[in-house]
C-alpha cells in the first residue's frame, strides 16, 4: 500500500503517493460497501494521509461491529486510537487483535502496544514490547524508532544509538514528521527522543 511506502520512508515521491493512496482508499470505500476489510484498510490509509481521525476511528469501529472476530479490524482500531491520542484504548484493541490472531501477520500489534506504553511514559513497559515487535518483523522501521526514543528518554544513550544504527540499515528516514499523531505532546515525545538518540541537542 502506498501509505506503507510513506510510513517506512521508502517512497520516492511522498506527495504523489499520498494523493494516490488517498484516492485509492476513497474509491475502495465507494465500491466496498460494508466489507470490514475495506473499511479497516481505507480507514488506516486515510487517517495516515490526514483525514479526520474521529471519522476514521468510526470506520474502524464499524468494521469491528460487522465482524467482532476480525483481527485486522482490531489492529487498525488500535493504531488509529494511538494516533488519536488514546494509548490505553490502543493497548486494549491491540491485545484483542493478538488474542484473535496470535500468529497470522495482520499488522504489528506489539509495535502499537509498545508505542502506546511509550506515549504514556511507561518507558520500562514499552521496551520489552518493542523488542518483541522487532523480533516479530525485523524489517519494520516503526518499532526501531520508538525503541530508540524510549532508550534515549531512559538515559540509555548507547543502546539508543545501537538501535538507530540498525534502523539506518532498513531506511534512510530516521526521524519522520510523525504527522499521523494528532496529539502535539506525543509527536514531541517521539521527536525529542529520536533527536537525543541521534545526538542532536536541539
Amino acid at each position: 500500500m502506498t501509505f506503507i511506502l510513506c510510513l517506512d520512508g521508502a517512497s520516492k515521491d511522498p506527495d504523489a503517493d499520498r494523493r494516490k493512496g488517498a484516492d485509492f482508499a476513497r474509491r475502495a470505500l465507494e465500491v466496498g460497501g460494508d466489507d470490514p476489510n475495506v473499511l479497516a484498510n481505507a480507514a488506516v490509509a486515510l487517517a495516515f494521509f490526514g483525514e479526520d481521525i474521529g471519522a476514521m476511528v468510526g470506520l474502524a469501529d464499524r468494521a469491528v461491529a460487522l465482524n467482532p472476530g476480525f483481527a485486522r479490524g482490531w489492529y487498525v482500531s488500535s493504531a488509529l486510537r494511538l494516533w488519536a491520542g488514546q494509548p490505553d484504548i490502543a493497548i486494549e484493541h491491540g491485545e484483542a487483535a493478538l488474542r484473535l490472531s496470535p500468529r497470522a501477520r495482520i499488522g504489528n500489534s506489539l509495535a502499537v502496544i509498545g508505542r502506546a506504553h511509550f506515549l504514556s511514559r511507561r518507558f520500562n513497559e514499552a521496551v520489552p514490547k518493542l523488542l518483541l515487535a522487532i523480533q516479530d518483523d525485523p524489517s519494520y522501521p516503526e518499532p526501531y524508532r520508538s525503541l530508540a526514543a524510549c532508550y534515549a528518554h531512559l538515559g540509555r544513550l548507547d543502546e539508543a544509538r545501537t538501535i538507530v544504527a540498525r534502523l539506518r540499515e532498513i531506511t534512510p528516514l530516521v526521524v519522520p514528521g510523525f504527522t499521523q499523531f494528532r496529539t502535539p505532546e506525543h509527536r514531541e515525545l517521539l521527536l525529542s527522543g529520536l533527536r537525543l538518540a541521534i545526538g542532536e541537542t536541539t
